[in-house]
């Protein structure tokens, strides 16, 4: 039930451009460490470069384990999974080692550039992969895929907008410094209080916060998919839509059975006059 390669199979290749999400598992070398394990959904988000080297833009969150696990010495350990969940059942694994690069490094730009840079990105995770392992998925229900969600990249673009509209300012005298004052609205300053250490204190970004070049905006030109609202409007118009039909179909039933009876009552009462006058006497038709 479970197979191995050295690399990645073609037809696995193929299979995993297709798919609208992965998992990203890690963890610190140290004994108490943390096992981290994070799902990734961001449309076009993961890449394969070679079978056996593939990639991903690592967008801004709250936490930074996998790069802190990355860079951790002696560490670097990272397995991908994806799972299927439409179509035949498959579990497929990506074993490997990772490399991170930073937003605003050459290394970065040479994979992705800033004009199709995601909101939010704050490195790449290169993965030398060793080991593909696949397995049955046979416990692994199905799930119907509607959209990608957008609130990610949202957020975070609110807050690019203070950094690339020329909202730093150089520190004021007496220090005299040339070094720009992060925007506390912006997300350099968000990556500076929340991501230069993980979980477990180890260190986490180095240079992408207070890196020199500013994000430029690329949101609006990425492929548009449905915000949440409109989801929920569609979903509330398709629901409205089909609750006028039930109500018109519900009255138009009605109005039949109406009109069944009336007709009913109008040959029932014909009958009965047609009865009634046969009974009257000859003598007393007119």
């Amino acid at each position: 039930m479970a197979n191995y390669y050295d690399e990645i199979p073609l037809k696995l290749i193929e299979w995993i451009l297709k798919q609208q999400m992965f998992w990203v598992a890690t963890a610190a070398l140290q004994g108490d460490g943390h096992v981290n394990v994070s799902p990734k959904g961001t449309a076009n988000c993961f890449h394969v470069e070679s079978p056996t080297r593939v990639w991903y833009e690592d967008l801004t969150g709250s936490g930074v384990e996998t790069i802190s696990h990355m860079r951790q010495p002696g560490n670097g350990r990272i397995t991908i999974l994806f799972n299927a969940f439409e179509g035949p059942p498959r579990i497929l694994r990506l074993w490997g080692k990772g490399t991170v690069y930073e937003f605003g490094t050459p290394e970065y730009n040479d994979f992705i550039p800033l004009s199709d840079r995601k909101a939010g990105s704050r490195a790449i995770i290169v993965i030398d992969v060793q080991r593909v392992g696949t397995s049955c998925g046979y416990g692994v229900p199905f799930y119907k895929y509607e959209t990608q969600r957008t609130l990610l990249e949202r957020w975070c673009d609110s807050m690019e907008i203070f950094d690339r509209d020329g909202e730093t300012r150089q520190s004021p005298p007496p220090y005299e410094s040339e070094a720009p004052v992060k925007d506390p609205r912006g997300i350099k300053a968000w990556w500076t209080a929340e991501n230069l250490e993980s979980f477990d204190g180890l260190p986490g970004l180095q240079s992408a916060h207070d890196s020199s070049i500013l994000p430029i905006n690329t949101f609006d030109k990425k492929a548009s998919h449905r915000s949440i609202g409109q989801i929920r409007a569609a979903t509330e118009t398709k629901a409205t839509g089909k609750g006028a039909n039930a109500n018109a179909k519900s009255n138009s039933r009605e109005t039949m059975r109406l009109l069944m009876a009336f007709g009913a009552g109008v040959m029932m009462t014909v009958g009965y006059v047609k009865f009634a006058a046969s009974r009257v006497p000859v003598s007393l038709r007119v």
